[in-house]
C-alpha cells in the first residue's frame, strides 16, 4: 500500500513533469515564432500604458489607467503607413485610439462595454462636434463664480454597497449640491461637468485603484482587519474640481488646442462607438469593412474593472444589478466570470473553438491549472475557469476581427503575458498561433526592451523572470 509519505513525494516530481511538458511546448512555439519577435526600442512602457497621455491635451483629462497612449497609435499609423479608411477598436476603454486615428483624418469606430469608458467618448465627441463658445463661456462661469456653492437644489448620489462611505460627509453633500447645480444647465455643458466631477472623483475619496479592488484609506472607517493603507493628501472637493474644469477650459481653447474648436470647416474622421460587449456587437458588423484594427483586450490578469471603477459607475447610475450583469458580460479577465455559452452567441465561432481547444500549449497549461485546483493549492479556484473563458473568447474575437478586415488589412494589439501558479502562460505566441490559423499572417511580435516581472503575490514564490509585454502585428490574408 502506498503510504501518504510516498505519495506527498510523488506529486512535486509529478508537477515538475508538467512544467517540463509546457516548457517544451512553450519553446516550441518560440522556435516557429522566432523570427517574428523583434524588439522595439521605440515601444516603451511609457507609450503603451496611460502614461504618455498626461501631458497631452484632452487626453489627459480623466485617467484611465488601462489606457494605451495616442503616442503609440500615431506611432503604428506613420510606421505603416495608415492615413485613410477606416479603423476599429473592438475594446474602445477610453477612446484614446479612436480619437488619435480621427485626428489623423481617419473614420475610427469603437465597442465598449463598460459605461465609464462610453461616458469619456460620448463626452469628447460633444467638446468636438456640438460645443459652442456659448458652452465654453459657461464653464467659465462655473469657474469664475464657483456655481456649485450656490445651488438650492440637491441631487443624491448614487452609491453600490462596496461604494458606501468613499467621502466624508462634507464631501459627500458637495458633491450633491454640485450635481443639482449640472441639471440647471444645457445637456451639452451638463454632459461636461458630470464628465469633470468623474474625473476627479478618486482624488476626493477615501479610495485608490489597485487593479483588482480599491483599496480603502485608513481614515475611511472601513471595518477592522481589511487592508487598509495611507492615501496621502485627499484633495478638497473645490480646489480638485476647479481644477479640472480650469484643465479642460484650458484645452478647448484654440490658441492652446491649435484646432479652432468652433471651426465649421473640419478634417477629423468620423467616431462612431457601439455601446455593448465585442461578443456581441462584432458579429453585427459586416465583412472586410475596416483597414485596420488597434486595439488593448482586457489582460488574462485578474483586474475587475467593475470595481476598480465602482465610484464612477455609481454615479452613472448602474444598479447593484447592472454591476453583476457588467462584471458577466465582460471578457473572461477575472476571477467571477462565469463560463460564456460562446455557440449560442454566434454558432458560426466553431471553428474558433475548436482552434482554442486543440492548441497544445493552451491545453497543458490549463491541464496543469486544473490539477493545482485539484490539490487546493491555488490563491483562487476560479482562475482555470477564468484563463480557459480568456482564450477562447479571444480566439472567437480574432475571428471576427479577421472577418471584418478587408484583405491585406492590419490588426495592432497591445497585450501582456502572465503567470499563475509558477506557470509562465505566453499570451502573445498562443493568441498569433490562433490568428495564423483564423486568417492572418503574423508580421511581428513586437516585444518592449525592458520586460515586466511578476505581480508582487508572485514574486516571492518564483522570483523576477520577466514576462514579455508585446505588440502584436497580423496582416488578414
Amino acid at each position: 500500500m502506498t503510504s501518504l509519505s510516498d505519495i506527498s513525494a510523488i506529486i512535486p516530481e509529478v508537477k515538475n513533469d508538467v512544467l517540463r511538458k509546457i516548457d517544451n511546448l512553450d519553446k516550441q512555439l518560440q522556435h516557429h515564432f522566432q523570427t517574428k519577435f523583434l524588439v522595439q526600442p521605440a515601444l516603451t512602457r511609457l507609450l503603451v500604458s496611460f502614461q504618455a497621455n498626461k501631458i497631452r491635451p484632452i487626453y489627459r483629462w480623466y485617467k484611465y489607467k488601462e489606457a494605451f497612449s495616442a503616442s503609440l497609435v500615431e506611432l503604428l499609423l506613420q510606421k505603416y503607413g495608415l492615413s485613410q479608411g477606416k479603423i476599429l477598436d473592438p475594446f474602445a476603454g477610453s477612446g484614446t485610439a479612436l480619437f488619435a486615428a480621427s485626428d489623423q483624418g481617419i473614420d475610427a469606430d469603437g465597442i465598449e462595454l463598460l459605461p465609464i469608458g462610453q461616458q469619456i467618448i460620448e463626452t469628447k465627441k460633444v467638446l468636438d462636434t456640438e460645443f459652442t463658445s456659448d458652452d465654453l463661456a459657461r464653464l467659465k462661469t462655473w469657474l469664475s463664480l464657483q456655481v456649485w456653492k450656490q445651488a438650492e437644489n440637491e441631487f443624491s448620489l448614487p452609491e453600490f454597497r462596496i461604494t458606501k462611505g468613499a467621502y466624508s460627509l462634507e464631501t459627500k453633500k458637495i458633491i450633491e449640491q454640485y450635481l443639482g447645480a449640472c441639471y440647471q444647465e444645457n445637456e451639452r455643458v451638463r454632459e461636461v461637468l458630470r464628465f469633470a466631477l468623474l474625473c476627479v472623483l478618486e482624488s476626493i475619496s477615501y479610495t485608490r485603484k489597485d487593479g483588482q479592488y480599491l483599496r480603502w484609506d485608513y481614515r475611511s472607517g472601513r471595518g477592522q482587519g481589511k487592508k487598509l493603507f495611507n492615501k496621502g493628501k485627499i484633495l478638497e472637493f473645490d480646489h480638485a474640481i476647479t481644477n479640472k474644469i480650469n484643465e479642460i477650459v484650458n484645452d478647448l481653447e484654440p490658441s492652446t488646442h491649435q484646432i479652432d474648436l468652433f471651426s465649421i470647416k473640419r478634417t477629423q474622421g468620423k467616431i462612431e462607438l457601439y455601446k455593448g460587449s465585442c461578443l456581441k456587437v462584432l458579429p453585427s458588423l459586416p465583412d472586410a469593412i475596416y483597414d485596420a484594427v488597434i486595439t488593448s483586450p482586457p489582460y488574462c490578469n485578474r483586474y475587475d474593472y467593475t470595481r476598480t471603477y465602482a465610484l464612477e459607475l455609481a454615479l452613472l447610475d448602474i444598479s447593484e444589478k447592472g454591476l453583476i450583469e457588467l462584471r458577466q458580460e465582460m471578457l473572461s479577465c477575472t476571477v467571477e466570470n462565469r463560463s460564456k455559452d460562446l455557440l449560442t452567441i454566434n454558432p458560426h465561432w466553431d471553428s474558433a473553438l475548436e482552434i482554442a481547444n486543440s492548441q497544445s500549449l493552451l491545453k497543458a497549461i490549463l491541464s496543469y491549472l486544473d490539477n493545482q485546483k485539484l490539490q487546493g493549492v491555488l490563491n483562487n479556484n476560479g482562475i482555470p475557469r477564468m484563463v480557459r473563458g480568456y482564450f477562447y473568447e479571444m480566439a472567437c474575437v480574432i475571428q471576427e476581427c479577421s472577418r471584418v478586415l478587408k484583405p491585406g488589412a492590419l490588426l495592432f494589439m497591445v497585450n501582456d503575458n502572465v503567470r499563475y501558479a509558477g506557470v509562465s502562460i505566453s499570451v502573445d505566441m498562443i493568441l498569433s498561433d490562433f490568428a495564423e490559423k483564423l486568417g492572418f499572417i503574423v508580421e511581428n511580435i513586437l516585444v518592449l526592451p525592458s520586460d515586466k516581472g511578476n505581480s508582487s503575490q508572485q514574486m516571492g514564490n518564483h522570483g523576477r523572470d520577466p514576462l514579455r509585454k508585446c505588440v502584436y502585428v497580423w496582416k488578414k490574408q
